[in-house]
């Protein structure tokens, strides 16, 4: 129900925009969010957005270079990444919880659907 696209190879201090795409019921009432996971490294909080788009909040790597955004008409979520860094190779995940059944919104097993990945990879 979530598809993940977007991602590629780019150079450090290059810009890519993933787009998530939501189908079926998830979408209304849900908050959506972007995880990221390295190589042997486990799966990290990058971003989310609430419902209403009345709140977003980032992790501290990617703040003020990253920005998520939503399309409620569309059921779409972005996730445009400036200014990359060869650190934020990662595959990319995007999340759906619905906000009455998560009370944390930075932690990812609390997130029930998850798109498929894409891999963002950002040479130095």
């Amino acid at each position: 129900q979530l598809q993940a696209s977007g991602g590629g190879l780019v150079q450090a201090g290059d810009s890519l925009r993933l787009s998530c795409a939501a189908s079926g019921r998830t979408f209304i009432g849900y908050v959506m969010a972007w995880f990221r996971q390295a190589p042997g490294k486990e799966r990290e909080f990058v971003a989310f957005i609430t419902w209403s788009a009345g709140t977003t909040s980032y992790s501290d790597p990617v703040k003020g270079r990253f920005t998520i955004s939503r399309d409620n008409t569309k059921k779409m979520v972005y996730l445009q990444m400036n200014s990359l860094k060869s650190e934020d190779t990662a595959v990319y995940y995007c999340a759906a919880a619905h906000t009455r059944n998560i009370d944390n919104y930075r932690v990812a097993h609390l997130y029930p659907k998850w798109g498929q990945g894409t891999q963002v990879t950002v040479s130095s």
